[in-house]
């Protein structure tokens, strides 16, 4: 039978919108995981995406959302920026609703242009303060960005430590030099004086050169911002050259890989973390002994970060009402979620509208190879 081209044509466009629609018509919630699992990010990917498993087999075990389950694809970036470009583009082809990943600051750089050309949802543990100062409405953090972070460990630094001058030794990469950045501006407005400024490669094995110029500058204390390998290789480079002047840092600088890594060597270092499972939460401690008795080793705080971006994401669903991606993205803007109510996200946490977060934080110290919580600090916006 022959029908009129008209007809086809109508035919071929109701089936092109049909085809379309099917992503928010889903059986399940594909969620694309795109993770440092080899090369320089494989702790953090690791940890990251251990995190984003243990929340979908508890979300899937209670009906999942919207009474959807969710499907969790997996995809090494190789820790390298032009892979994870490569695999955002394939997780928009395959259809994924949301991205997770990378974690690492210069890889979802690159790789979220891919996933706000489609107006995919995606969330990064990355903390370099550009990722969310782009206008991107669809990248939302899982940490906090490096403009949150730094004022407040300048502000022990000032005057908690009472220091006039610090060193700073950074990776030279996205994550690295946006943190130098962000603590020197902060610093300048306690009135601290940055004396030296320390460069390293990432994955740099050998930090003998950068601890002697550290030493050399006798600043009153020194900030090392580095990734976690290359932060335990710098404390036991520090110890062993004898430093013994405060060492302070941020996340990575403290974090449960580093503390395995760097042995007795972490002992005395210092940070401001966003997340830890030492936190005086009972949350925080239900989380560590689920990850522990799932995976046979404690998390860091990057499992922590993965695990609750995905009880981010279900708030901001079920907040929207539907599988819409859109409409999910707008939700999450300015969205507030309880722990009372969501006990996921462990802790109160809001959204701003540019995909930062805002919650409690803590100041810790290493002690005897643990973390301890010296000062839990308010989120900014607490009254």
């Amino acid at each position: 039978m022959n029908f009129p081209r008209r007809h086809i044509s109508l035919a071929v466009a109701a089936l092109a919108l049909a085809t379309g629609g099917l992503a928010q018509a889903q059986s399940t919630i594909k969620i694309a995981g795109l993770y440092e699992l080899s090369g320089a990010g494989a702790s953090a990917g690791t940890n990251f995406k251990n995190g984003v498993d243990m929340a979908i087999k508890e979300i899937n075990a209670a009906g999942g959302i919207l009474g959807k389950k969710i499907e969790h694809g997996i995809s090494d970036t190789q820790s390298n920026p032009g892979v994870a470009k490569g695999l955002a583009a394939k997780a928009i082809d395959d259809d994924a609703f949301a991205v997770f990943g990378p974690v690492f600051s210069g890889s979802i750089m690159v790789s979220m242009a891919e996933t706000q050309r489609a107006e995919v949802p995606n969330f990064t543990g990355g903390e370099a303060a550009a990722i969310t100062q782009k206008g991107n409405p669809y990248i939302f953090r899982t940490s906090f960005t490096q403009t949150t972070a730094m004022p407040k460990v300048a502000r022990y630094i000032a005057q908690g430590l009472k220091a006039k001058t610090v060193a700073v030794l950074f990776v030279n990469n996205d994550f690295g030099k946006g943190g130098r950045d962000a603590i020197t501006k902060a610093l300048e407005a306690q009135g601290v004086k940055v004396v030296a400024d320390i460069s390293t490669d990432s994955g740099q094995i050998d930090f003998s050169a950068p601890v002697l110029k550290a030493k050399q500058a006798n600043a009153d204390a020194l900030f090392v911002y580095t990734n976690e390998e290359e932060s335990a290789r710098a404390l036991r480079e520090l110890r062993k050259q004898g430093y013994n002047k405060p060492i302070v840092g941020e996340t990575t600088l403290t974090g449960q890989k580093v503390i395995e890594l760097a042995g007795d060597a972490a002992n005395g270092a210092i940070a401001h973390v966003g997340l830890t499972i030492d936190a005086p939460n009972p949350l925080m401690l239900k989380f560590k002994a689920k990850f522990y008795q799932d995976y046979k080793y404690f998390s860091d705080h990057n499992g922590i970060k993965g695990y609750t971006g995905v009880y981010i994401m279900k708030a901001a669903i079920e907040k929207a009402g539907k599988l819409d991606r859109k409409a999910v993205a707008s939700a999450l803007h300015g969205l507030k979620i309880s722990a009372a109510k969501n006990p996921g996200v462990i802790m109160d946490v809001s959204v701003d509208n540019n995909g930062d977060l805002d919650r409690e934080s803590f100041l810790v110290e290493v002690k005897d190879g643990k973390q301890v919580v010296k000062e839990t600090l308010p989120a900014l916006g607490a009254k």
